[in-house]
């Protein structure tokens, strides 16, 4: 990935370009969804935060946990990730929150449906944030899984 080319000013909710979009973020092990990126989610739509604290919810029973990815229709050509790739929400002995194996295992799942559904892949800096995970350490990820398959991403910093 050149990121130089593919990181834009703007907000990751309102992806640009035509075609299907899938829209990645990463999210915890704990079931808290509150702060971060995944605030502008909630404003936009409902449905990702319902399905992801039905998905914790019910994990006894699915896929739930590091590395899964949950995939929540919120437009006929647009799509939410919600990838797990973040152990618990706060920096403490064991160091910050962020789980790169989880987000590159993620990301792999993410390839093959982006894949599958011919979509382009927008997102913030995921695992960057709150998260306390080094860009540098995850673009290699995303150019290994996504970017290095011919699968077109933006990443979005937002102003404000």
């Amino acid at each position: 990935m050149n990121a130089r080319d593919r990181i834009r000013t703007g907000d990751a909710t309102t992806p640009r370009g035509k075609g299907v979009k899938l829209i990645a973020h990463v999210c915890n092990d704990l079931g808290g969804w509150g702060k971060g990126f995944v605030q502008a989610i909630s404003r936009r739509w409902p449905g990702p935060e319902a399905e992801y604290r039905r998905w914790h919810r019910e994990r006894a029973g699915n896929d739930f946990g590091l590395g899964a990815v949950q995939y929540v229709q919120v437009g006929p050509y647009l799509w939410v990730a919600n990838m797990v790739g973040q152990r618990g929400t706060r920096t403490g002995s064991k160091g910050v929150p962020v789980r790169y194996e989880a987000i590159d295992t993620a990301l792999g799942v993410l390839a093959e449906k982006a894949a599958e559904l011919e979509a382009s892949v927008h997102m913030p800096r995921i695992g960057c944030g709150l998260a306390g995970g080094n860009w540098s350490r995850v673009e290699p990820l995303i150019a290994r899984r996504l970017t290095g398959r011919g699968i077109p991403v933006t990443v979005y910093d937002h102003q404000g």
